[in-house]
């Protein structure tokens, strides 16, 4: 290669070089003097729409807020503007309708109506004990014949039960006609007062002055109809005056014993109408009352006990059978009422999605109350006539979460922690430990909790004692931080 050549290049490489640098100096100038596209393109729109921006968000990220547009240091993603006119509340969730149509949200109405007081619990059916006779020898003998009868049989009043012969009455009987065949009418009293004490019925006195004939046999009978309880007399018993043949309790009427939870106890008084519903009767109500609230809560399911007595007419009513029982409330005070689906429970407070204007939805703190039926009391946090949404609400609660937007309560000086609701269903004990029960349960239809089986742990072991895999409960749980807690297990009938 000659020199010539050899100049050229270098001469070259030089020329390019230099062209290099001018090119980086140029782009570093107008990296410091001008405005990138994208923000170019975000301020110019934000000017020729004329709209206001109150900070940029990462959606990933919704709660950290930047005062100007860019990179954002979490996602590998521009920061998206909140524009002031996107409703003019930050803390509201705007859904297209198109949107909230396919998540199914359902709207309902806070409303104003007087309080349905109605109360549902559970309860079992036991003998009325008001309703017992006891039969007792009223004096001493020898048992002769005794009726074919066992404890539990059910007997009619006047049956035959035994059949007593005592050898005191001879005398006293012969004694008496003996007196009267010599026309004293003192002695012939005095005789019949002798009878009398010696525990002779009047019914026997009467047949003895009137046929002349020696009685010295009893036949005993029920003083009343019912179910033979205890059975005490057998042939060839001795018995001793005062002695217990028989324990008979009626059964024109039960008890139902009532197990009201103790969050609703109020709400229960003496006199107040019953409803109750047998699983063994279906679409045969019976009507009943409350005849007294026993002084002593239920310790391990935490429950009032509610005597309710029952008509019996027909004796199907039997102790041991479980029912469902509504105690009707008269109305009380006018109250704030919303469909119960439509609160979401966070263990800790409720939440309730208010409905607004163009399709924006806000999550709202209520203070709640008393359920009834298949609605709860509003103490605070709402007003009469406004929309929330009954259905759908948790999916939109959890958009508000995504965008931070946090819900307060409407007076915080006056909000009060929200009570802890007991939810009910039927189940059947697969098993149970110290911790822990595995249910296959029912429905809660206060949580929209279809039935189905699953572990739970109890509150304690007490809630449990007592119970075994196959036992049919009336279960209740609280909602908790960390889940659903068992706080009762009621059995309610045999093993399944």
């Amino acid at each position: 290669m000659s020199r010539q050549t050899i100049k050229k290049i270098v001469l070259g490489l030089f020329a390019v070089m230099t062209l290099l640098a001018v090119g980086v100096a140029a782009g570093l100038w107008w990296e410091r003097n001008h405005v990138p596209d994208a923000e170019m393109g975000r301020s110019s729109g934000a000017e020729k729409t004329g709209r206001t921006v109150l900070y940029w968000y990462d959606p990933m990220v919704p709660t950290q807020k930047f005062d100007k547009p860019g990179k954002s240091p979490f996602m590998d993603m521009e920061l998206v503007p909140k524009y002031a006119d996107d409703g003019g509340d930050a803390a509201t969730v705007k859904i297209d309708p198109g949107v909230a149509q396919n998540l199914g949200v359902r709207l309902a109405t806070v409303t104003r109506a007087t309080l349905d007081t109605d109360v549902m619990a559970t309860g079992i059916v036991g003998f009325n004990e008001r309703e017992i006779a006891i039969v007792q020898a009223r004096t001493g003998g020898f048992v002769e014949r005794v009726a074919s009868l066992a404890p539990n049989d059910v007997i009619q009043s006047g049956s035959f039960i035994a059949e007593l012969l005592v050898p005191e009455w001879a005398a006293l009987q012969e004694e008496y006609m003996a007196l009267r065949a010599l026309g004293d009418a003192s002695l012939e009293s005095a005789a019949r007062n002798r009878m009398r004490l010696g525990g002779m019925p009047e019914s026997l006195i009467r047949d003895v002055a009137r046929t002349g004939k020696i009685r010295n046999r009893i036949s005993i009978t029920a003083p009343r109809g019912g179910v033979i309880q205890a059975l005490e007399v057998r042939p060839g018993m001795t018995l001793m005056a005062g002695q217990t043949l028989a324990r008979i309790n009626g059964i024109g009427t039960v008890w139902l014993d009532v197990a009201v939870p103790e969050a609703q106890a109020g709400s229960v008084r003496v006199g107040q109408a019953v409803e109750v519903v047998f699983a063994a009767f279906p679409g045969q109500p019976v009507q009943g009352r409350v005849t007294a609230l026993l002084p002593v809560l239920n310790d391990d399911a935490r429950a009032l006990r509610v005597r309710v007595e029952l008509p019996n007419r027909n004796g199907q009513l039997r102790p041991g059978l479980s029912a469902q029982v509504s105690l009707k409330g008269s109305g009380g005070a006018s109250a704030l009422r919303v469909p119960t689906e439509a609160v979401i429970r966070t263990g800790r407070r409720a939440l309730v999605i208010v409905a607004e204007a163009e399709g924006r939805y806000r999550p709202a703190e209520v203070t709640l109350g008393a359920e009834s039926g298949n609605s709860t009391v509003i103490v605070s946090g709402l007003d009469e006539g406004q929309t929330i949404v009954a259905s759908g609400q948790f999916l939109i609660d959890s958009e508000a979460s995504l965008q931070g937007i946090v819900a307060h309560a409407a007076d915080p000086a006056t909000a009060m922690p929200v009570p802890l609701a007991l939810h009910e269903a039927d189940a059947v004990i697969d098993e149970v430990s110290d911790g822990y029960v595995t249910l296959s349960h029912g429905p809660f239809k206060t949580l929209s909790m279809p039935g189905m089986t699953m572990e739970f742990p109890l509150s304690s072991p007490k809630v449990a004692k007592g119970l075994k895999a196959g036992d049919r409960v009336r279960v209740g749980v609280r909602e908790t931080d960390e889940g659903l807690l068992v706080e009762k297990l009621d059995k309610t009938g045999g093993a399944k």
